[in-house]
């Protein structure tokens, strides 16, 4: 299988000071890793001064995202200093949301979803997901090709969606169309929307489907769904449109395009490495690390940015108040520091949980707990079933520099 690639050698004759790892290309083209390798090596915090979204630090290295990660007071989240992508959004549609928050509205909002994904829920929902994820993949052709995204990954993912929403099942594929619509890149030619403007006449009307489920869960007994907990919850309740869309979104988004992505991500990297694929099957106790793996492999989230509040100083570099500072988990993830053969896929790892995927500190993912659970849900029942994917063609990646998204990946199952 063929990768689109840019050597090292090319990327290493580079001036530092025009390495921009904010190209959406490099993602959609799958080239972005001698970058990063540089950056590791050289200029760990490197700064640059020009790109599409203005100056920005990349922060590359493990130990220098997690300093970032966990110090909140200096590294801000906050919508109204910059938010959390290196790109910023219109101020006047602007949407807030509790990861776009500090403490301590963050910690009061965060408090009202996060009873859904504790443990003793998980327990309750495991029987429904391993249906679903059965009944989808015996449903699946065999020895003719079809697209596993669509098929498999937004399918598992949409219908958990729906579940945490209590969302009307037969309409569920409109959350998978508003979680694209509001991670879009509208410069991308295939994207769901193609302005701002337009993503948010969409987002709208998200709000107000969602805001009449809202309305009727606002007026019954508190329920054990995200629309009910938001509705009833002291520091939800009252939100004003702006921050009922934002919230939504992240929600949906969170719920989503992470594990979708690494549904199909991890497919793709067993097929790249079958070896790994025959170690499961040789023991499959090693499930727990492949799930891990898979998420460290694809990480699907390509970065988080903060902006400093303060003057500060960050592997040695001066940090300005104001600045934008980004994390690169995706070069975190593969710090030859922190972890052997960074670039390989290796389901027995000894340290398997040791990756930057699902963030750290206060707004490290709510949901990780039930991204693994689907994840190792699906692996189990495609062992217990013995099937044979093959992946007969290029992913389509996604035009993004923050969603390391495949958008389609063409499979067989060989019987």
């Amino acid at each position: 299988m063929s990768v689109v690639t840019q050597t090292g050698s090319e990327v290493d004759g580079l001036p530092l000071d025009r390495i921009n790892v904010a190209d959406p290309a490099l993602y959609q083209e799958d080239r972005w890793r001698p970058y990063f390798a540089r950056l590791r090596r050289e200029a760990p915090v490197h700064y640059c001064a020009e790109s599409a979204y203005g100056p920005y630090w990349s922060v590359t290295k493990f130990k220098d995202i997690m300093t970032v990660e966990v110090n909140h007071e200096i590294y801000s989240s906050a919508a109204e200093v910059g938010g959390i992508q290196v790109e910023d959004q219109p101020k006047e549609m602007d949407r807030p949301s509790f990861i776009r928050m500090d403490p301590p509205k963050h910690t009061y909002q965060r408090r009202v979803v996060a009873p859904i994904v504790a443990s003793a829920n998980l327990a309750h929902m495991e029987g429904t997901i391993r249906e679903r994820t059965a009944r989808v993949l015996d449903a699946l052709p065999r020895n003719e090709t079809f697209d596993w995204v669509d098929r498999v990954s937004i399918e598992l993912t949409t219908m958990m969606l729906a579940t945490l929403f209590d969302f009307p099942f037969e309409d569920r594929r409109k959350l998978t169309w508003w979680s694209d619509v509001a991670v879009a890149n509208v410069q991308a030619p295939d994207a769901s929307v193609h302005s701002e403007d337009e993503r948010f006449a969409e987002l709208t009307s998200m709000a107000e489907y969602m805001g009449r489920l809202w309305a009727e869960r606002a007026t019954e007994p508190p329920k054990f769904d995200l629309l009910s907990m938001l509705a009833h919850g002291q520091a939800t309740r009252e939100m004003p449109l702006r921050e009922f869309m934002g919230t939504l979104g992240l929600l949906i988004v969170g719920g989503n395009d992470t594990t979708r992505n690494t549904m199909s991500g991890g497919l793709l990297a067993l097929n790249r490495h079958p070896e790994q694929w025959r170690k499961l099957r040789e023991n499959p106790a090693l499930m727990p690390g492949l799930v891990q793996e898979t998420i460290r492999w694809q990480t699907p989230v390509i970065h988080m940015r903060r902006t400093a509040l303060e003057d500060t100083e960050l592997g040695g570099q001066r940090i300005r108040a104001g600045d934008k500072v980004v994390m690169w988990y995706v070069s975190g993830n593969r710090d030859e520091e922190v972890m052997d053969d960074p670039e390989g896929f290796v389901i027995d790892r000894p340290r398997p949980r040791h990756h930057l995927s699902f963030g750290s500190g206060i707004h490290r993912c709510v949901g990780d707990r039930l991204a693994e659970l689907q994840l190792q849900i699906l692996w189990e029942e495609i062992l217990e079933r013995d099937l044979e994917i093959e992946v007969v063609g290029e992913p389509v990646r996604a035009y993004s520099n923050f969603l390391r998204g495949i958008k389609a990946l063409p499979v067989r199952i060989v019987t």
